[in-house]
């Protein structure tokens, strides 16, 4: 018997369930918030201690070996976000998203900066010094896709702060791309005394442009071959082939001299997604197809995501404490810094006001840059990463729900017919019944 199958099947089974008993009891929380806690409690640190192979997840070397399933399905969500980006729609949001979307990371990253570094001034050198303080920085810029994306499918949200978040939130991953680069480049210098400008500078930048190359690239060939099909069962297979090949290739690293050739998934997905939803002229019907089929997945993912949260970071005082700062000030930094770039750029008052609240998620992006930034030593490198973590539990078990809330105050959410909807999901007949993930008809 596979006990990762085993595992993988009771992680999707209690995801279901938990969202079943929100349902039950009435707690109108998003579904990613069901599927964050049904996580927790298959994780180590609850049914998985009891110990038995396949029941739960015993470890997190067990959580880590599932680990495919969680790339796979940042590369759908990415691919989704992607088909965001119509051009008949950017040409009105296209100038301020990109200007909201650089600003409230960089103002993020300042406030971060500032905080932690004063807090460095008052520290010990060795329990937390001005390198830590930089990464933290860089790091507070990413915002998670997954759980907004998650919370915008589920409730159907349409409206002037949908139609501005989710470009924002695309654009995160390249401008935490370079801010991380630099400041981590800055970070190590600081500990070696030496300074690699291809690492600070050149790095960063080939690689937003190679994966926006390979993803235009890929975007374009999908085009072309859903052409060749008219059934849309095999029009979806080639989506879902064309995805996973583009997961693939942008696994690939190599170095050239001193230049290190290497691409980001999410961005490659993304490019994918925009270049695939403007030139083919179907891809509307074939991405609620595909919606349909990555629900399931969709749900697993945040499941494994829960499983893989941390909680011994609440053991220890100073992750506690520069944790609870690093939220304030980067909360405070997505929120001033959405606000007042949208003022600048005269977006609707209602976008000023809510959108930084939907900007708070931060889950994968992070986390993958805090471990990168463990090659600067075994203590600095395990501190950011439980900071990076205690962050994390807090962003993802509330951060959707602040982020459904800014989207119903906002009026992008149609709270009360949504609340009708869902507990009429199995009570209507079945030709009628709502996915409870996607929210798609079944």
């Amino acid at each position: 018997m596979s006990s990762e199958l085993l595992s993988i099947a009771i992680a999707m089974a209690a995801g279901l369930m938990m969202t079943r008993l929100f349902k039950v009891l009435h707690l109108n929380f998003p579904d990613v918030t069901a599927f964050l806690i049904a996580g927790l409690l298959v994780g180590p640190y609850c049914l998985g201690a009891i110990g038995v192979p396949g029941l739960g997840f015993n470890t997190f070397e067990d959580v880590q070996a599932v680990e495919m399933v969680s790339t796979v399905a940042l590369g759908f969500i990415a691919f989704s976000i992607g088909n965001e980006f119509k051009l008949s729609q950017l040409r009105g949001t296209g100038r301020q998203a990109a200007v909201v979307g650089v600003m409230q990371a960089v103002t993020a990253m300042v406030c971060v900066d500032i905080i932690l570094v004063i807090v460095s001034l008052f520290t010990d050198h060795e329990t937390f010094n001005l390198s830590g303080a930089l990464t933290l920085g860089a790091i507070a810029t990413a915002t998670a896709p997954a759980a907004t994306l998650m919370v915008v499918k589920q409730y159907k949200a349409h409206g002037k702060v949908t139609d501005i978040l989710l470009p924002v939130v695309a654009l995160d991953d390249a401008v935490g791309l370079v801010a991380f680069a630099v400041s981590f480049g800055i970070a190590e210098a600081l500990l070696s005394s030496t300074v690699n400008l291809v690492a600070i500078i050149v790095d960063p930048l080939l690689e937003i442009v190679l994966s926006l190359g390979l993803g235009a690239l890929m975007g374009l060939i999908l085009t072309k071959l859903e052409e060749l099909f008219f059934s849309n069962s095999n029009r979806l297979a080639m989506s879902i082939a064309f995805v996973f090949m583009t997961i693939a290739l942008s696994q690939i690293k190599f170095s050239v001299g001193a230049v290190t050739i290497s691409f980001s998934s999410l961005l490659v997905c993304m490019m994918m997604g925009a270049v695939f939803c403007n030139l083919c002229p179907r891809s509307g019907d074939i991405m609620k197809r595909v919606d349909k089929w990555t629900g399931p997945l969709f749900c697993l993912f945040f499941v494994i995501s829960g499983a893989d949260l941390d909680l011994s970071v609440f053991t220890k005082p100073i992750v506690i404490l520069i944790g609870f700062l690093y939220i304030i000030a980067r909360s405070f930094g997505k929120y001033f810094g959405a606000r007042e770039s949208c003022r600048a750029t005269h977006c609707d008052p209602m976008v000023s006001k809510y959108l930084g609240f939907a900007l708070l998620p931060q889950a994968g992006v992070a986390l993958g840059m805090s471990v990168q930034a463990q090659v600067l030593g075994t203590y600095e490198g395990r501190l950011i990463r439980n900071i990076v973590l205690f962050g994390v539990l807090v962003y993802e078990m509330f951060g959707p729900l602040i982020t459904k809330w800014a989207l119903t105050k906002s009026g992008d959410i149609a709270e009360k017919p949504q609340e009708k909807e869902s507990h009429e999901r199995f009570d209507t007949p079945k030709d009628h019944r709502k996915d409870s993930i996607t929210g798609e008809n079944a």
